[in-house]
């Protein structure tokens, strides 16, 4: 394998993929190391067994797709696998809010300071919905116009007078030029670097465990298939430890856990390999970025002091809607009283509720944004809904007295049907229930540090209470204009949170002062190191974070594009010159 590079790129996700493929398409050699396994259509855990190797544990010999931390007061949840987040993602791609680019004063922690601006990344934003084909739920065709969870939510916010949308979503319901049809087979003209087929959406509800069916337009299909076939070196099952400047560019070591695709990608002792690099981007995440870089600051001692602050979680909170009755006078055929929760893509609708930043129409008090969004999850999952041990035992109970009874009588035995489907229970939580997704600004006054070589991060939820508790208001109200009961996160009243939206550590700024990397992701003091990933918000997105990574990583590529350009163009006038005095 090749050994140095015109750039290597840390991480697969909405960063490291779309870096990977612009500076690949424009000719530089490129190598791309993540550390997780591909996954193709197929491939994803739905087993107790396969769920149970899905989990990112290398000294537990774990080498799976979910990678779960645990922080005093935060726990989160990110993936390792090529694709990085969009895996497991609900692939909404809204754009950050114009006016949510605030610019705040340094007088306190936990202030934002946006050193770009909507305008800038606009055209970023429409490169990369193009590359990830974006689409809107077809609420408008049939059979998607009867889907229950969609409809109740947008009653609901209509009802309150909230603003409701169908927002931009990286799955394909329909071919080019062709009505939305599910489980339809997706044309594509160009392969994609597993090989395999693909299908519309299925409606199963899937998303945030893996799309076994290629619906969703994930980053394996799009920007890295489209950098492997411009011939990037990409390899899977490829943990970067090491990181340091040499002679012109970096030198950098990795763990290679297995051969590229094998499945359970783990060796007991893996071979160290070494890579040298004209230039590193690193795209490992809001977890794995500032881990690294305090893990080899030495090498690096003109680090901003920033290095690990501006974390949060994106205001992340989630709910539960019980037992609503969506529509009581029933239409469309359905059952009124039944949400339907796995029917769909996980998530198919937005509310924004607005911010204080957004000026005269906010209102008094408004606070701080933020958005909920329906969050549906799979068949299996209602099961588990579904089965309360003591209702369980009742209905068991009640079954085999009706059984006994049937079976001792003499008269013919009618009641055996009607028996079986009281013991099912007949579903009435799960399909009367619906995850609620918020997401929002609360205030990215986090740190992290390392203690005894591990990651560690502290961030005070005290400050962002006014923004949870005016989240956790609006779900209410949004529950009982469904006709439900509403079960808020318990982990909150517990100073517990969790959020699957890292943030922050690695901020971008306009000085050293202000910022590990300049508003263009290059790591300041240090030329040729780059940072592209959730790691340099220098604050919530408000939003999915998503498709703000990807834009301003479209934006970092065009600065490394046109330097490098340039550097070739020198280069060629000098041995042009050489030439001509020889």
């Amino acid at each position: 394998m090749a050994t140095d590079f015109d750039a290597v790129v840390i991480g697969s996700g909405f960063g490291g993929s779309v870096i990977a493929c612009r500076l690949a398409e424009a000719g530089l050699r490129v190598c791309l190391l993540e550390r997780g396994r591909r996954y193709p259509p197929g491939s994803f855990p739905r087993s107790p067994r396969e769920l149970a190797r899905s989990f990112w544990a290398p000294g537990r010999g774990l080498y799976g797709l979910y990678d779960v931390w645990s922080f005093p007061g935060l726990k989160t949840v990110v993936s390792s696998g090529l694709g990085g987040g969009s895996l497991i993602y609900a692939n909404v791609l809204l754009r950050k809010d114009e006016k949510w680019f605030v610019k705040e004063e340094p007088r306190q922690d936990g202030y934002e300071y946006w050193p770009v601006t909507r305008q800038e990344l606009d055209g970023h934003y429409d490169r990369v919905e193009q590359m990830l084909g974006a689409q809107r739920y077809p609420l408008d065709q049939d059979p998607y116009r009867h889907t229950p969870k969609t409809l109740a939510l947008r009653r609901a916010a209509e009802r309150l007078g909230l603003d409701w949308q169908l927002p931009p979503l990286a799955v394909t319901f329909a071919n080019q030029g062709r009505p939305a049809v599910p489980g339809e087979p997706i044309d594509e003209p160009k392969p994609n670097l597993h090989g395999a087929s693909r299908s519309t959406c299925r409606l199963v509800g899937e998303c945030d465990i893996g799309c076994n069916f290629g619906s969703k337009n994930s980053l394996d299909y799009t920007y890295l298939s489209a950098a492997w076939r411009a011939g990037a070196d990409i390899r899977d099952c490829c943990e970067v430890h090491s990181l340091e400047p040499a002679d012109a560019g970096f030198s950098l070591s990795y763990l290679r856990h297995g051969p590229a695709g094998d499945a359970d990608c783990g060796h007991d002792a893996p071979p160290r390999l070494t890579l040298t690099a004209d230039r590193v981007i690193l795209s490992a995440g809001a977890l794995g970025t500032p881990r690294l870089l305090l893990r080899n600051r030495s090498a690096f001692p003109h680090l901003s002091r920033t290095l690990g602050t501006r974390f949060c979680g994106n205001g992340d909170f989630l709910s539960l809607v019980l037992k609503a009755r969506p529509e009581p006078s029933g239409s469309g055929g359905s059952d009124p009283d039944s949400l339907d929760p796995s029917l769909g893509p996980v998530i198919t609708t937005a509310i924004r509720l607005p911010d204080r930043a957004d000026g005269g129409g906010a209102g008094p008090g408004t606070g701080r944004g933020f958005y909920i969004e329906d969050a549906g999850y799979p068949e299996f999952v209602r099961w588990l809904a579904d089965d309360n041990p003591l209702a369980d035992a009742r209905r068991l109970l009640r079954f085999a007295t009706g059984r006994l009874r049937g079976l001792t009588s003499k008269d013919t035995d009618s009641e055996a049907g009607w028996q079986l489907a009281r013991l099912l229970g007949g579903g009435g939580l799960s399909d009367s229930s619906l995850v609620l997704l918020g997401m929002g600004r609360d205030v990215p006054n986090g740190r992290m540090r390392l203690q005894g070589g591990q990651l560690r991060v502290d961030w005070p939820s005290r400050a962002s209470r006014p923004y949870f508790h005016r989240v956790n208001a609006t779900m209410r109200r949004l529950a009982h204009a469904m006709g439900g009961r509403y079960a808020g996160d318990p982990l909150y009243w517990v100073n517990q949170l969790v959020t699957v939206h890292p943030l922050g550590g690695a901020p971008m700024g306009r000085t050293v002062q202000e910022g590990v990397v300049d508003p263009v992701g290059q790591v300041f003091s240090y030329p040729g190191l780059y940072v592209a990933d959730g790691s340099v918000m220098p604050g919530p997105v408000g939003t999915n974070p998503s498709l703000t990574i990807a834009a301003l990583a479209d934006r970092t590529a065009d600065k490394i594009i046109d330097q490098w350009a340039a550097a070739r163009t020198r280069g060629t006038a000098r041995s042009r010159r050489k030439a001509n005095e020889e």
